[in-house]
């Protein structure tokens, strides 16, 4: 698209949904579209060769839903134009920087029924097989929305593209959680897919990692809300780590690092392996404060009951609710970082009462955490 001038404003287009010259003609055919004539309430991707069909929605007083950046602050933001506005002011809402500045966010408890979805594409086949930039970010927006129970199997995708995106594309390429599309917009065509494939259910949590949940808030809503109602909700991470404790490991080694946490006599209650709800935290730098490991685990949504503080040794004990909470947050904790180190986390064995009250300092408040 570079190459043949096809590209359009902004540019470079690498590493974004493209826009294109010809990109408001391509619009301009949703109107052809019975799905979009009925359509009330409609979602629509705030990658820029998408303003157009957004313009439009704005200007058919239709509920205009937009999803917000990374989904680092919700989900959908609806855009609300001021009362009497002008064409130009609805240009101005169709835009990102209109996005922001005229746009109230849903929440997740707000009752939405989407009747239409658009979505950005890099490339796309006439079968409705979609590329989107490699980050799952539309997948999982459409995920989130069937959790939420917001969209079904029969709500239509749309996405738009220049036609020279519109290749072959093999299915084996496709997943589970991968969205496809039934309709295909482009300056010159109107592609009905056809689509049969069936997309995704819902949030497939064995594909989010922790790093994912501590940044987009919403989802460790949803996670917890399915997690009430009886559901998998088992991460990636966890998956992983499920694995790896089936395989065989080596014995350990009897020599003792500093940042290794203290071991029980061999021989004592206190040597087995049994379950705990304590997880060790190690390599510590010298000069951490408390307050910065509560906000590191705040961040990655790994917050204890308890923390026991023992700075001088370089490391601390978080204590929470049951084994699995603590397994949980090991997971999470997994290459997490204060300054230079990279901090050693594991499921702490039951330690002897001295070595627990020796130069600790045990923060119990809730407040504090």
């Amino acid at each position: 698209m570079e190459s043949q001038n096809l590209a359009d404003f902004p540019r470079p287009v690498h590493h974004r949904i493209p826009n294109f010259k010809g990109s408001y003609l391509a619009c301009q055919n949703i109107s052809n579209l019975e799905v979009f004539a009925r359509a009330q309430e409609v979602k629509v991707d705030p990658d820029k060769p998408l303003e157009g069909v957004r313009l439009l929605a704005l200007q058919s007083k239709k509920t205009l839903l937009v999803p917000t950046p990374r989904l680092r602050t919700g989900l959908f933001n609806r855009i609300t134009p001021p009362p009497g506005a002008t064409k130009d002011i609805l240009r101005k809402c169709a835009t990102s920087q209109g996005v922001r500045n005229y746009s109230v966010p849903v929440g997740l408890d707000s009752r939405v029924l989407v009747d239409l979805v658009m979505v950005g594409s890099i490339a796309v086949s006439e079968k409705g097989w979609r590329i989107g930039k490699g980050e799952g970010y539309a997948d999982l927006e459409y995920a989130m929305m069937v959790s939420m129970g917001a969209v079904s199997q029969g709500t239509p995708v749309v996405t738009i593209v220049h036609d020279c995106q519109v290749i072959d594309i093999p299915e084996v390429l496709l997943e589970d959680h991968d969205l496809t599309v039934d309709y295909i917009l482009t300056p010159t065509r109107v592609i009905a897919t056809g689509c049969e494939r069936p997309k995704p259910t819902g949030i497939t949590w064995s594909k989010i990692s922790c790093e994912m949940m501590a940044r987009i808030p919403i989802l460790r809503s949803l996670r917890s809300r399915e997690k009430q109602a009886g559901k998998d909700v088992t991460l990636q991470d966890e998956h992983q780590h499920l694995e790896t404790c089936g395989q065989h490991t080596a014995p350990p080694s009897t020599v003792r690092r500093p940042w290794d946490p203290p071991q029980p006599e061999s021989g004592s209650v206190q040597g087995e392996d049994v379950p705990s709800n304590t997880v060790y935290i190690g390599n510590l730098p010298q000069d951490t404060r408390v307050s910065e490991l509560k906000r590191a685990l705040r961040e990655r949504g790994a917050a204890p009951l308890r923390l026991t503080w023992q700075g001088p040794q370089h490391r601390a004990f978080l204590h929470y609710q049951d084994p699995a909470s603590a397994q949980q947050a090991i997971s999470c904790l997994q290459g997490l970082h204060l300054g230079t180190n990279t901090l050693r986390v594991a499921l702490a064995r039951q330690q002897r009462a001295s070595d627990l009250e020796s130069c600790t300092r045990t923060i119990t408040q809730p407040s504090d955490l």
